[in-house]
């Protein structure tokens, strides 16, 4: 009997023991929002509009209550410098159309408030994670920036180290720009510059990408896109588990 104590508490200690059992929440999203000086009253509106807008859409809607035995848990912030971040809505898991409609309505409602101009990308990293390591129970964990700007206040984003946890935590992000080679004007950078800086200095983890929106008029739609995107990736993971 001693000889297989040993033997499991070995298993265990090598992680070869039996998988755990499967987590209530197929993923853990936080969104962040850019509230920083370069976004005023309306296009801070456009990103908390045009969040409930693609969660409202049919098909974003749809992926959401797929299982609602097994939820995506939403929350949503806002952040500027490396000292201000605000939780808009803490975690709620989508079981049902009711739950989702509302928390789209909370979002939709949230308004501006002045804080730091400064754009503190690797701080809203790093409060997105402890949001995400209060749902250790979620089989994948997402963290989504938008941002219009480069990090000018606090830790650099790719300074940034995430603490180890029971799953990777993937970093997103949606780019708000500009088409300078079109001849847009007001973006400085312009949208290749914002886009190939968050790819080298922000995203990281399984299954990364950076999605752009052309202006924020065009956030709504880049938000959909992304989420469909993240969505099409968690189903093929619960397709592998049934």
């Amino acid at each position: 009997m001693r000889g297989l104590a040993a033997a499991c508490a070995a298993l265990l200690a090598a992680g070869l023991a039996a998988p755990p059992a499967a987590a209530a929440c197929r993923q853990a999203l936080a969104i962040g929002l850019d509230v920083s000086g370069s976004v005023d009253a309306r296009e801070f509106a456009l990103q908390t509009q045009g969040l409930a807008t693609a969660l409202r859409s049919d098909a974003v809607r749809a992926a959401l209550l797929e299982l609602p035995a097994r939820p995506v848990a939403l929350a949503v912030f806002d952040w500027s410098g490396a000292e201000d971040q605000r939780l808009i809505v803490g975690w709620v898991e989508i079981t049902e159309a009711a739950v989702l409609d509302s928390v789209a309505a909370r979002i939709a409602q949230a308004a501006r408030i002045e804080r730091s101009p400064a754009t503190g990308v690797g701080a809203a990293i790093l409060y997105g994670a402890r949001l995400i390591s209060a749902r250790p129970d979620c089989t994948r964990a997402v963290l989504d920036l938008t941002g219009d700007g480069l990090n000018n206040s606090g830790i650099a984003p790719r300074a940034v180290r995430l603490a180890p946890g029971p799953r990777p935590v993937t970093v997103n992000a949606l780019v708000i720009g500009v088409d300078s080679d079109a001849g847009w004007d007001g973006g400085e950078p312009g949208i290749a510059e914002l886009t190939a800086w968050f790819r080298a200095e922000v995203i990281r983890g399984p299954d990364a990408f950076v999605e752009t929106a052309i202006g924020f008029e065009e956030f709504a739609a880049a938000m959909e896109r992304k989420l469909l995107r993240e969505l099409a990736v968690l189903q093929l993971s619960e397709a592998g588990r049934r």
